[in-house]
């Protein structure tokens, strides 16, 4: 019987490079990607033997085409990892990798396991095209397909229309709501692609980039160096035609990529024999109107930082998903005591980008690697979500 929650490790977190929509990864399964990351973060710790490892928790926000069949247990097989090894996908659509981190969290916390793999796979570029089941055998008439790359598809009509708000729209009402001009934007997606462009030329990320064989990905593929203020003032509104300020150049592209981390408890720890990372500290997850779900991570975050008994003043780190740059401000306009120059310091998902179910893991696990490279610190990852969430973790070292 478990009578005391343990304390919960975070030992290494790699991802690959991310690759753009129909770019470099687009030929790699999704399957093939997350056995990837799975084998390399296992690996990387000689110390511990395989078949140690309790359980394996991907999240992946698709789950429609060749990620269909569990893609975490699918991963498991492919990697080499023992048969006996288990797999769990899970599914919070934008934080579907966040939500992955968080069940490993809690079922290492409650001595249900002691070393588990957390991640999250996501290949927008291989979304199939899905028919429905017509109701009836050999239907008349044309037949409709609909993408599952992102947003709705076969909305339930009990919906009510503004919960099905697209996303670039909620984007737009999020610019409304807190008055963020297109200028604003676009300086936020400027500056996402300048620090991500620096720290890959500061080696920032070697310490958790690992790339795929027979692979040509030297870095995040949508990352664009040359862009400038002037560029993407050029861009035409891509959701709201009349007055809009959201554009392709202000939002997270489509891509491809995951992520994966090593999670344990002391004794997990002293197997392993390797100083951890960071450890984990509390989560929170609520809910919000869904047309504003970009303000998703408002309340989570000071949740999450209540249960951790924390503040903004004790935040060194931040990774905010880069959903949208009107997103990241409204949120910033609701957190006035934060500093906004501790949020992804190496750039975020505008240029880096958003592949779904890989994004929380590879969230929580640039601030693993940033708290361990400080040396001390109080870390953040959170995301917003479609259809009206929030979810943050606290970090700590």
């Amino acid at each position: 019987m478990n009578d005391r929650v343990r304390d919960v490790f975070v030992v290494d977190a790699v991802r690959t490079p991310v690759g753009k929509y129909g770019g470099a990864l687009a030929s790699v399964r999704p399957d093939d990607l997350a056995a990837h990351v799975v084998q390399a973060v296992v690996g990387r710790s000689p110390g511990l033997d395989p078949a140690r490892v309790d359980d394996v928790v991907l999240g992946n926000a698709n789950g429609a085409g060749e990620e269909n069949r569990d893609v975490a247990r699918m991963a498991v097989l492919l990697a080499g990892l023992p048969v006996s090894v288990p797999g769990v996908t899970v599914n919070r659509l934008c934080a579907s990798g966040l939500e992955a981190v968080v069940q490993a969290y809690r079922a290492i916390a409650l001595g249900d396991a002691s070393v588990v793999v957390a991640g999250g796979v996501e290949s927008m570029s291989r979304a199939p095209f899905v028919l429905p089941k017509p109701e009836r055998a050999f239907p008349a008439g044309h037949q409709e397909l609909f993408s599952t790359t992102l947003g709705w598809r076969m909305t339930n009509p009990a919906m009510p229309r503004r919960w099905t708000t697209p996303l670039g729209e909620g984007a737009e009402l999020i610019a409304d709501k807190h008055g963020i001009t297109r200028e604003r934007q676009d300086a936020f997606a400027l500056a996402s692609h300048r620090k991500a462009a620096r720290a890959w030329k500061e080696g920032a990320y070697d310490a958790e980039v690992v790339p795929l064989p027979d692979v040509v990905l030297p870095r995040d593929e949508t990352i664009r160096d040359n862009t400038s203020a002037e560029a993407l003032a050029r861009l035409r509104p891509a959701f709201r035609k009349e007055n809009g300020t959201v554009t392709a150049g202000n939002s997270s592209p489509l891509n491809d990529g995951a992520a994966a981390l090593l999670l344990c408890d002391e004794e997990g720890l002293r197997e392993i024999g390797r100083e951890p990372l960071a450890r984990v500290r509390a989560s929170a997850v609520t809910g919000i109107e869904p047309d504003l779900y970009g303000l998703g991570p408002v309340e989570a975050v000071r949740r999450v930082l209540a249960k951790a008994g924390r503040t903004f003043a004790d935040v060194t780190h931040f990774e905010l998903n880069e959903a949208y740059a009107a997103q990241v401000l409204g949120c910033f306009a609701e957190w006035p005591e934060l500093d906004p120059g501790v949020v992804n310091p190496r750039g975020g998902a505008i240029a880096i980008g958003h592949p779904l179910g890989c994004s929380g893991a590879r969230l929580v696990g640039s601030v693993a690697h940033q708290l361990a490279a400080a040396g001390t610190g109080v870390g953040l990852a959170a995301l917003c979500i479609g259809v009206g969430q929030g979810q943050a973790l606290v970090l700590e070292r």
